[in-house]
């Protein structure tokens, strides 16, 4: 592991090339990827194969079919035509004292990437990190090592020389204590699992960390929300992926609609065998189990939501400032006065309204991928792109100026 982190910074060189080689090379992984597919659904079947045991929605995190594959080949492509983020001028000015001072955008160095299930987060965090000019090394889970291997091996051919930049860590997990204390090689570690892994990184590591807490997101119905729209953002944002974290896992529908809505929300939620957990007035309304504290602070990845009814957009805001994670909040409604209170008021990296919490993701907010969704306030927030992987230094030009 030690000699791996060492060959990182190979990523110097990487970070010195022009902008267009990197794009090349980037561009050479995904056509890497896709020219192997078949060897990477392989390896992605033994995985599944391996971890028979995994819930439906975790088995669907770890699937890599032909589709998908292709999907990944064009998010890779995404990230190389994104425009240069290094060596740019943030802020320049002129000193009282006459020298020059530029901010300018740089690598943040070498980056750990910690992840479980998903298997796409390899090519993905490498493609974003060669393109930032970051060292990059991979500690993926041991469900999908064989998949990320196969990538791996496709990163590496299309890297050539340059493939120490781009290290997979096929270690123990006894191992990560060890690792996320390794300051002498990493500059930043990125937990991506789930909340076990993440306060696990955040307690112990040495390295500075940028992390993501669980995802537990909301939905609020107003009382003046369109229910068309409304089911159809609930329905979305719980059941068309709910192994990822920007599903939705508690619907706060206002005590005005829930007569109408809830057993309309029921039905279509019966449809993907969505186990319901309500509260009192839920339970009156439509059938489910009685929701715990326990449960309005669970992040499930699964076919199950949280229902409350709440009596209007102070107690929603209140649900959500004691269950929600900071990670993306909703309200449907078409009160413009509302959305702008809850848009306001809201403490998430991500707030919407009248649109799904689905859409917290790097591809779709035009980052071609991501590196993950951050719910740290420092640095970086929501979900972590070309942009955020840089940092800066002051570059300061004088003509023999003394203090």
């Amino acid at each position: 592991m030690e000699n791996l982190l060492k060959n990182l910074k190979i990523s110097k060189r990487v970070a010195a090339l022009p902008s267009q080689k990197r794009n090349e090379l980037i561009a050479k992984i995904a056509d890497e990827i896709w020219s192997n597919a078949d060897k990477i659904i392989a390896a992605n079947e033994i995985d599944l194969a391996e971890n028979s045991n995994l819930s439906s929605a975790m088995k669907d995190r770890l699937r890599l079919d032909l589709p998908r594959i292709k999907a990944l080949a064009q998010s890779v492509r995404n990230v190389a035509a994104l425009p240069e983020v290094l060596g740019r001028t943030m802020e320049g000015w002129r000193a009282k004292s006459g020298v020059n001072i530029e901010k300018i955008s740089v690598p943040i160095g070498d980056i750990c990437v910690i992840y479980e299930s998903r298997p796409n987060v390899t090519a993905e965090v490498a493609a974003l990190c060669l393109k930032s000019g970051n060292g990059c090394a991979l500690k993926g889970g041991k469900e999908a090592r064989h998949t990320n291997l196969a990538l791996v091996g496709a990163i590496h051919a299309a890297l050539g020389e340059f493939a120490g930049a781009v290290a997979y860590l096929d270690v123990p997990r006894e191992k990560v204590g060890e690792l996320i204390k390794m300051r002498s090689y990493l500059d930043l570690i990125v937990p991506r699992g789930g909340a076990g892994l993440v306060h696990f990184v955040s307690e112990n590591a040495t390295v500075p960390v940028l992390a993501h807490d669980k995802g537990v997101c909301h939905v609020f119905v107003d009382k003046d929300a369109d229910l068309d729209k409304a089911l159809a953002i609930c329905i979305n944002a719980k059941c068309s992926r709910p192994s990822a974290c920007n599903a939705a896992e508690t619907f706060l529908i206002h005590e005005g609609v829930a007569n109408a809505f809830l057993p309309r929300l029921a039905d279509e939620l019966a449809k993907f065998e969505t186990e319901i957990f309500g509260c009192e007035k839920t339970a009156a309304l439509i059938p489910c189990k009685v929701a715990s504290r326990e449960n309005y602070a669970s992040e499930y990845l699964d076919f199950k939501v949280n229902i409350r009814v709440v009596s209007d957009l102070e107690e929603a805001l209140a649900h959500i400032a004691e269950f929600g994670s900071g990670h993306s909040e909703a309200v449907v409604s078409e009160n413009y006065s509302v959305c702008e209170e809850f848009l306001r008021s809201v403490d998430a990296a991500c707030a919407y309204a009248n649109a799904s919490t689905r859409f917290s993701d790097g591809g779709e907010f035009g980052f071609g991928a991501e590196i993950g969704i951050s719910t740290n306030k420092l640095h970086a927030r929501g979900p972590v792109g070309l942009r955020e992987l840089t940092t800066y230094k002051y570059i300061v030009r004088g003509s023999g100026e003394i203090r």
